[in-house]
């Protein structure tokens, strides 16, 4: 795990204390794109479900995501995919 991935999910944990969160570095997946490093940790998807969310609509929910992550973009994060997944907390 990376250091920004660490640093992502520990931000989200905090802030959202989800259900479900899965973060992966997809870095090496655009290499030589815009926005690419050679060093990676700038691109990222996250698979993420909180009780926080209830009531807000997806943006809403980027919004606030984004927010979360703000210094992690200010210091080189370029790109977050954003899977919202209510799970099926009932089995």
């Amino acid at each position: 795990m990376t250091n920004r991935q660490n640093r992502i999910r520990t931000a989200l944990i905090t802030v959202l204390t989800p259900e479900l969160l899965e973060v992966e570095d997809e870095s090496h997946l655009h290499a030589g794109h815009a926005g690419a490093s050679p060093t990676g940790e700038t691109h990222y998807s996250i698979k993420v479900w909180s009780k926080s969310f209830e009531g807000m609509n997806r943006v809403e929910i980027h919004r606030k995501i984004n927010e979360t992550l703000q210094s992690e973009f200010d210091s080189g994060l370029h790109a977050l995919s954003i899977r919202i997944v209510k799970p099926n907390l009932d089995n």
